[in-house]
């Protein structure tokens, strides 16, 4: 058996200790992030001698299993090197670098925005890794000894700073070996539990009957695994989509084919969902390390005990003080005595060990079988877990399963996307004009470059070049991590830090910056004027992160137009699309389309609310119960909901609640408890309580279309009998929507599908989505628009559309009446 680690797992890993403090971090893991461009440049410079990007692995036996160590070297210089092929860019500051005649060299580039002269020596995890190539090209060369340069970059300037120490091959070995010994204990739980994973996984079988259809599910999802390919795949609501992707998933892993599995969700709700499953499994007698990535805030100690920010400094929290010396035996503990862990047992065991509970949960991903977590966890390149997924550890064998994946597209778009307000850089420079008068100056040259760009600005507009902000941002970035290195207890360090993160997230998406992003301007409702990179097409970037795995399954209830999708969410020609049969019975639905009513912004008249109003009255009346109406904004449920109190509202039996524009957890959770009564009672109770209380009231839950009722909320039986869906959901015109509508124009596409109705029609569909979620659920849907009876939204209906009616709002009563009439 191999059980492998990377480099940079093993030394960070080992190595650690002291406090956590975000205050000395000062933003250098986003200097390292921008280091990509860096280690190009300079690995473009070095002669025909100079090694780029060289892969090493290690093999270390042990009686039962092998470690295997491997990561790239950012560079070898081979035994021709000389001095004279040292970069031509090379600062006056720089230290000589000596001449090397008979020894390679191994080459660790670091860049930071940092000022070469506060680096007095190298960071210990960056010489440690430095250290474990040279100790593994000696090895694989047969070299008696070999020289390590820490080359160090600062970003802003390009001038170099080097460190180079000569090492015998005798003691790296002793070096090696005594980090890969303290490592043993943490390869022999893996070892041991491992074997006990997979017998578990061999006798593991499917938890329910199949339902039509979900075994061929199933196998299409193994067999997307077994051929290293993504899955788009669209899973009506019954069709059992988490486990039928879940156990697929965890059979390869038993097969030895997956590695990790990291199942992503957009929100809490489905994380829920995804814990259920692994718990059922585990019911069945699975044996997996699972693990619930709960947000920093949601966690923090601080924040649960009312004490304000989540404070990563040792000054402040007492979890993050020793944080290091402590965790690898939290780790262990946690380990050893629990299967899952969840945010209570995490939270639990940070006490007992005294350790930063977030960081905790970060940790244990490196010993988890599966990590269920947020998107952004793989995919935002400013929080993404660089254990796993930084550049040069390679491609491993990571599943990915992404749940109610429509929601990734917008999501990626955002975490690809960057931008910066005129105000920040003037309210920064009232903080720092006394503190620091040379970071004000650098300030006030990026304003005046933000304010030759505003002075052509007309609302909005496209932005050919904006070099000369960049040029001038990044002098102000390198100025910010100098202050904030030496200003530890500045007292608005938090907004410094905040807008330092945001420069430098800007930084890296104009690195990366391409045919896919649209760079605008455009003054805001406020006064202040903001620049952004905005990437319209996100299919380029999700692709390279799932890359970083071996199998990736896209899956949700409302995947439509697939090819949309697939065109946007990274897939390939070579991969592949299912769309799974429902297993619901249709007839349990009606579908009810009106041809005599619109939400189109020409038609938006006091007339037509009343329509709309009298249409929700019509639905309502012919059996009592739970509903929502789904409405485009706020000001149109406004005016429906006045026009419908006014003329149709009976106090005596109707009960309506409204989706106000922001709301709590705790007022999400109590509208939503209006809705749920019964939903845990059988059939049987179902039907003597619908006898008993029938003729009681009618609720109805006046919400946005998009909203979050509209979405991921699961209401069962009779907890939603009907649903009432106003327009085609196409998003309010805006500067982005007419930004995206050109940009794919201008690529021989349907510019106002991809930017208006293909996400409005989502947007349709998660709303309809809401009502039947068991076999047994039996309810209405009715959409109030005649736009849907046009063949090119008719075309976008999911294959369980099938069957509609066309009703007229005189019509309508007298066909729920005979639907409901079949059925009660």
């Amino acid at each position: 058996m191999e059980i492998r680690v990377s480099v940079r797992q093993l030394v960070e890993f080992i190595l650690r200790e002291g406090s956590i403090d975000n205050r000395k971090s000062g933003g250098s893991d986003t200097a390292m992030q921008e280091g990509s461009r860096i280690h190009k440049m300079l690995q473009r410079r070095m002669g025909s001698e100079y090694h780029a990007e060289v892969g090493l692995k290690h093999t270390w036996h042990t009686p039962d299993y092998d470690i295997i160590v491997e990561g790239r070297a950012d560079g070898i210089i081979d035994v021709h090197w000389r001095e004279h092929d040292t970069p031509a860019a090379e600062s006056d500051a720089a230290l000589p670098v000596p001449t090397q005649k008979d020894k390679a060299v191994i080459d660790e580039i670091k860049g930071t925005y940092r000022e070469l002269k506060r680096i007095g020596e190298p960071v210990g995890v960056h010489l440690a890794q430095a250290k474990c190539y040279a100790y593994m090209y000696a090895e694989e060369n047969h070299l008696n000894d070999i020289g390590v340069r820490m080359t160090y970059c600062r970003m802003e300037t390009e001038e170099l700073k080097y460190f180079h120490e000569d090492y015998t091959f005798d003691e790296l070995k002793r070096w090696f070996d005594n980090l890969l010994h303290e490592y043993k204990k943490w390869a022999d739980f893996q070892f041991e539990w491992n074997g006990t994973r997979t017998d578990s996984i061999k006798q593991l079988t499917f938890p329910f009957p199949y339902r039509k259809g979900q075994k061929e599910l199933v196998t299409y999802v193994y067999q997307t695994i077994y051929h290293r390919r993504k899955l788009f795949l669209e899973a009506p609501t019954g069709v059992g989509k988490t486990v039928s992707t879940v156990f697929p998933t965890v059979k390869s892993m038993g097969e030895g084919m997956t590695e990790k599995i990291f199942y992503l969700t957009a929100k809490t709700i489905t994380r829920t969902v995804a814990q259920e499953c692994f718990g059922l499994l585990a019911d069945k007698g699975l044996r997996m390390k699972t693990l619930i990535l709960t947000a920093k805030d949601k966690i923090c100690f601080l924040k649960q005990d009312g004490q304000g920010e989540a404070e990563c400094n040792p000054e402040v929290c007492p979890y993050a003080a020793g944080h290091f010396d402590r965790i690898n035996d939290a780790m262990y503990d946690l380990l050893m005595q629990e299967d899952h862990f969840t945010r209570e047992k995490l939270m639990e065991y940070a006490v007992k060990h005294q350790v930063c509970p977030f960081e905790f949960s970060l940790d244990m991903s490196l010993f988890s079988d599966a990590v269920v977590c947020d998107y952004n966890y793989v995919f935002d390149p400013r929080v993404y877990l660089k254990r796993f997924f930084s550049d040069g550890l390679g491609k491993r064998d990571y599943v990915f399963l992404i749940d109610e994946a429509h929601n990734l597209l917008d999501r990626g778009r955002e975490m690809y996307s960057a931008a910066l307000f005129k105000n920040s850089f003037l309210s920064t420079k009232r903080l720092l004009k006394e503190a620091s008068p040379n970071a004000a100056r650098h300030l006030d040259k990026c304003n005046k470059e933000l304010l030759a760009l505003k002075r052509h600005c007309e609302g909005y507009c496209r932005e050919e070049s904006i070099d000369g902000f960049v040029m001038a941002l990044n002098r102000l970035y390198g100025v910010l991590d100098d202050f904030l290195d030496e200003h530890d207890t500045f007292p608005d360090k938090k907004e410094i830090l905040d807008f330092y993160f945001d420069i430098g997230h800007f930084l890296n998406m104009y690195e990366i910056m391409d045919d896919n992003y649209v760079v605008y301007s455009q003054l805001m409702d406020d006064g202040d004027f903001m620049l952004r990179l905005f990437c319209v097409n996100p299919s380029g970037n999700l692709r390279q992160c799932m890359q970083k795995g071996r199998s990736t399954i896209l899956f949700s209830a409302t995947l439509l137009p697939i090819q949309y999708y697939k065109k946007l969410l990274g897939g390939e020609p070579q991969d592949y699309e299912v769309y799974a049969e429902s297993t619901f019975d249709e007839a349990k639905k009606a579908l009810l389309i009106a041809n005599d009513v619109t939400s189109r912004y020409t038609r938006r008249s006091e007339d037509e609310f009343r329509r709309i109003a009298r249409y929700i009255y019509e639905v309502i009346r012919q059996r009592h119960g739970n509903y929502m109406v789904f409405l485009p904004s706020h000001l149109f449920l406004e005016q429906v909901y006045d026009c419908f109190m006014e003329e149709y509202y009976d106090e005596r039996m109707m009960e309506c609640i409204v989706q106000e524009d922001y709301m709590s957890e705790a007022k999400r959770e109590e509208f939503l408890l209006r809705f749920r009564g019964n939903e845990e009672c059988d059939l049987t109770d179902r039907i003597d309580f619908e006898i008993e209380e029938a003729d009681d009231t009618i609720l109805i839950g006046f919400c946005v279309m998009g909203g979050i009722f509209s979405e991921g909320i699961d209401l069962k039986h009779d907890s939603l009998i009907g649903a009432i869906i106003v327009g085609t959901g196409i998003p309010q015109a805006g500067c982005e929507r007419e930004l995206l509508k050109t940009y794919f124009d201008e690529r021989g596409e349907n510019g106002f599908d991809y930017a208006y109705r293909y996400p409005g029609m989502n947007k349709v569909l998660q709303s309809a989505g809401r009502v039947i979620r068991t076999a047994e659920d039996i309810g209405v849907v009715v959409l109030l628009d005649e736009r849907f009876l046009e063949g090119r939204y008719r075309r976008m209906f999911p294959r369980e559309w099938s069957r509609y009616e066309v009703v007229s709002v005189s019509e309508i009563s007298a066909k729920i009446e005979r639907f409901w009439n079949e059925w009660l």
